[in-house]
């Protein structure tokens, strides 16, 4: 059993080993069919690929189909050292940096870190209990600083003051914390719907003062605010939102020393890397590669991780069962401002008409492509 980065490289110098380390991580002796979950197969070409034997499928496999190396023509044991230097590095390494490492282009290095990030996410909603600290932070760069083709586009979408994305964070005291991209809205509607998706309705909340935060009191045990505006940020000795405040630190100093610029589609991916290594941060380092070797089923691929629509679902699950429009017949929409309707219009180009917006950028908010538009919220009557 190795301990670092050399003993691994050394424990396993060439493919071959490589190939039989994952082959005992992934099956351990018992070889399954990743098509039809057969045990019935075949070894073939010396034990690099596998047929199986039943009747339906007499499909060829190899030990990294329906993993995240599937499909690559980067050799294994460049895929196990990357695996463990993301899960080794206390912020994380760069695309570059990792390029450098491992002799590939950073084009390359860039796709190898999201298909990690991605086997790294929780695949299991585990609910927080106890005393669950909640705070939210927002992440982006300042409209002053961006391209004069960003300012454009944002002056044309009509939102020049929102530009950051809000990231929910719940933690549990002395136990796990979950980090949630929400997007550019801090109303009701769209963080308590995250809270009570993630948090034991028994449990005790602490938050801020943020007005988004009132009535918890009514779905959990109690509901505990610490005042910020009033200087107040530690009360009757354990009622703080402290926790949850470290823990963005680590998110925040892995954006700006490492990464730099994180845009809001591939967020949440960045945020599923910092609760890995905040919830596994009492492991070693080699059995946390371990462990992140156990989820390395499921691919990402590169078509799936550029297109904009599975990531802003991802972002923004309230508006995931947005009603598709009748074809040919236009829709009533209502315009929302701090989750409430201030206006209903018989349709887009009415609602654009007279709110001197664009209607293409209404039914991206509509569709789910965008947040907001002229700073409001869009929805179908």
């Amino acid at each position: 059993m190795f301990k670092n980065l050399r003993e691994l490289i050394t424990s396993m110098p060439d493919e071959d080993t490589c190939r039989k380390y994952l082959m005992k991580e992934r099956w351990n002796g018992v070889i399954v069919c990743p098509y039809c979950s057969c045990e019935r197969v075949t070894v073939i070409e010396g034990g690099k690929r596998f047929k199986c034997n039943h009747k339906d499928c007499r499909k060829n496999f190899s030990v990294t189909v329906g993993t995240i190396m599937e499909a690559s023509k980067i050799p294994i044991c460049k895929w196990l050292t990357a695996i463990y230097l993301v899960t080794a590095h206390k912020k994380g390494i760069s695309s570059y940096q990792l390029g450098r490492d491992l002799g590939v282009s950073q084009k390359s290095s860039w796709f190898m870190l999201h298909r990690i990030r991605e086997m790294l996410r929780a695949k299991e909603n585990v609910m927080l209990d106890n005393i669950v600290e909640i705070d939210e932070v927002y992440i982006g760069g300042k409209v002053g600083n961006m391209s004069k083709s960003k300012r454009a586009k944002l002056r044309e979408e009509g939102n020049t003051y929102n530009t950051k994305t809000m990231v929910m964070g719940m933690i549990e005291r002395g136990g796990d914390l979950k980090l949630i991209p929400i997007g550019q809205s801090n109303n009701q509607i769209a963080i308590q719907p995250a809270v009570k998706n993630n948090v034991n309705s028994e449990a005790v909340v602490i938050t801020d003062s943020l007005g988004s935060y009132t009535g918890l009191d009514k779905t959990f045990a109690a509901h505990e605010v610490v005042k910020h505006r009033e200087q107040e940020y530690v009360r009757e000795g354990n009622i703080h939102t402290n926790t949850i405040e470290g823990a963005f630190s680590l998110l925040k100093r892995s954006i700006i020393g490492i990464y730099h610029q994180v845009t809001p589609k591939h967020l949440p991916r960045y945020c599923d890397e910092t609760m890995f290594r905040y919830n596994l941060r009492k492991m070693k380092d080699a059995d946390r590669f371990t462990y992140s070797i156990g989820k390395i089923t499921g691919r990402l691929t590169y078509k799936d991780l550029i297109k904009d629509k599975e990531v802003t679902l991802r972002l923004h699950p309230n508006l995931n069962n947005i009603p598709a429009g009748v074809k040919g017949k236009p829709r009533s929409v209502v315009q929302i401002k701090d989750g409430e309707v201030i206006a209903t219009y018989k349709s887009i180009l009415a609602a654009a008409k007279i709110n001197g917006l664009s209607p293409k950028n209404i039914s991206r908010v509509l569709s789910g492509e965008q947040i907001t538009c002229g700073g409001y919220q869009w929805n179908y009557a």
